[in-house]
């Protein structure tokens, strides 16, 4: 049997964006029937801010909304090992990715990029933070990991995703 594939979300505190997007990818594998061939998780690139803490409120209000379950995740730091343990470590933004590329050794930066990368189209390539703007900076927040779930998705089931 195949270990799963392994995927980390990261944004700075751990408790907007990337636990987002590990809820929305975890939920449409689910859908998908892929759940048992994926690892996902999220951490922080500054997670000791809030380490142990769970999502931010407003993220967890608008995900419960939208069918996606975030009351389980607690804020971490990305660590050492992390590099070596993914096979896919995917940024929300350029400087998150910059801070990755700073920790990470040469021989995993192959396995670093930007979450919004999988969806093609949008003109944009990062995930704005919404930590101190109004609820609806969330939903933009899941408008955008679904479409980006959707392409690591298409990817995924495509064996398209290099270990």
């Amino acid at each position: 049997m195949t270990p799963p594939y392994r995927i980390l979300f990261v944004c700075m505190g751990n408790i907007c964006r990337s636990p987002i997007a590990e809820a929305v990818t975890r939920s449409m594998a689910q859908r998908q029937g892929l759940a048992t061939m994926l690892d996902l998780d999220s951490a922080g690139t500054h997670g000791h801010y809030h380490a142990g803490e769970a999502p931010d409120l407003r993220a967890r209000r608008v995900a419960a909304r939208r069918g996606y379950d975030l009351s389980r995740l607690r804020a971490r730091l990305v660590i050492a090992a992390d590099f070596n343990r993914f096979d896919r470590i995917l940024a929300m933004d350029e400087a998150n990715l910059a801070a990755l590329q700073r920790l990470c050794p040469e021989d995993s930066r192959s396995k670093l990029g930007l979450f919004l990368d999988y969806a093609s189209g949008l003109g944009i390539s990062e995930i704005p933070d919404p930590y101190y703007g109004a609820e609806s900076g969330f939903e933009r927040v899941v408008d955008l990991c679904e479409l980006a779930a959707t392409g690591l998705l298409a990817e995924f089931a495509r064996g398209r995703l290099a270990r």
